[in-house]
């Protein structure tokens, strides 16, 4: 089962679906904004995909971030810590396919990673 992680109003999330539903496939829906998200699975995550990708610096949350949480977030650990308290620092949006952590929208990868 393809697992997305995200904020249904985010459209990276929104194209995220579209092309899910175009290509027949089911997936579970997890809104971050509302359920959270643990330290745990943020660990997993850094398994497989760099604090860089994962961690969102481009939105609006992280420019709102004090100079000093913003150096802090360069360690993995405050990080987590930072993307558990804000879910909003994380790049949306996240899919889960068998072991595999994909993070973003990027038809090429979903066309080659989910079928």
């Amino acid at each position: 089962m393809v697992k997305v992680y995200g904020i249904p109003n985010c459209g990276s999330v929104k194209k995220a679906f579209t092309w899910l539903a175009e290509n027949n496939i089911k997936f579970q829906f997890i809104d971050f904004k509302k359920e959270g998200i643990s330290e745990l699975k943020l660990q997993q995550w850094l398994t497989q995909q760099p604090l860089e990708i994962v961690l969102n610096k481009n939105g609006t949350t992280w420019k709102g971030l004090t100079g000093v949480a913003q150096k802090k977030a360069t360690n993995q650990k405050e990080a987590i810590k930072l993307m558990t308290e804000n879910t909003s620092l994380i790049k949306r949006p996240v899919i889960e396919y068998n072991t595999q952590v994909i993070v973003g929208f990027n038809e090429e990868i979903y066309t080659t990673s989910l079928k």
